[in-house]
């Protein structure tokens, strides 16, 4: 079964498809074809897509679900007049805030983004820009700056999680790379020695880990299936031996990656 789902927003849809896809993940068996609205900021516009889900509604035979983050009155009027199945968040939380804060919202388009982003955005950045410095086990000598360091071998998922932890929580995360000597000498390498306790691994399926190589180099012996089993053998085997903790990646987005190591790890949310 198929049904299509329309997020829309007047910025930049982050919160409409988080909220949105949260939900529809608690129903089983459906393919929902996602269809992202940003900067819908003018009434023309929302009109404009109120008639591309009546439109589609018409040539699909059932109307699409709509997850709404608009702020003008009128806008989101003009969109629930569409042919769809319309979830309004704002008003689904606004509201009954308005009447627990006795007090009635400003209903200001970017307004909580542009308070925040100001005091927030400089930390943010300095967050990715470590992690793209010392992305891959580049820059050790950095590793006094950071909150984690991420383990694992190639195409465990390192650099992505590394990449959300500082976008979205302002986290100082390293990542480090086991290579084939540190998997056959089941040894700490020395850069990581002085760290422990900044020391967090991932580990993931063979079969995942031998689809994600062979999509990058197939056929090759580095995405073999074997040499896959082997190098999360060894590096289990060392998360193990030197008291690591670690989760199993294979069925995890990078978003449940990044908090289960956020709460393990018990890191400060900066951007909190």
């Amino acid at each position: 079964m198929e049904r299509d789902v329309f997020f829309v927003s007047d910025r930049t849809g982050i919160t409409a498809e988080t909220l949105g896809l949260s939900l529809l993940t608690q129903f089983n068996g459906i393919k929902f074809v996602k269809h992202t609205r940003r900067f819908v900021n003018s009434l023309e516009k929302a009109r404009e897509v109120g008639e591309e889900i009546t439109r589609l509604a018409r040539e699909k035979g059932r109307p699409p679900i709509v997850f709404s983050t608009l702020i003008d009155e009128d806008m989101r009027r003009a969109l629930a007049t569409a042919d769809g199945v319309f979830f309004d968040l704002v008003d689904t939380f606004i509201v009954p805030l308005e009447g627990a804060l006795d007090q009635k919202s400003s209903h200001t388009i970017g307004r909580a983004r542009e308070s925040l982003d100001q005091s927030k955005y400089n930390l943010r950045m300095d967050a990715v820009n470590y992690a793209l410095i010392t992305d891959d086990g580049l820059h050790t000598q950095d590793y006094n700056r950071a909150d984690v360091i991420i383990l694992g071998v190639s195409r465990s998922g390192k650099t992505p999680s590394c990449l959300y932890l500082a976008l979205t929580f302002g986290v100082y995360a390293a990542n480090y790379p086991l290579t084939e000597e540190d998997l056959e000498d089941l040894r700490l390498p020395s850069a990581l020695v002085g760290h422990r306790h900044l020391l967090y691994g991932l580990t993931i399926s063979p079969q995942r880990l031998h689809h994600v190589r062979s999509e990058r180099k197939a056929d090759s012996p580095y995405a073999s299936l074997r040499r896959c089993q082997y190098e999360i053998a060894q590096a289990e085997a060392l998360y193990r031996r030197e008291g690591i903790p670690y989760i199993d990646t294979t069925t995890m987005s990078v978003e449940e990656i990044a908090t289960t190591i956020l709460h393990q790890m018990k890191l400060a949310w900066r951007l909190a």
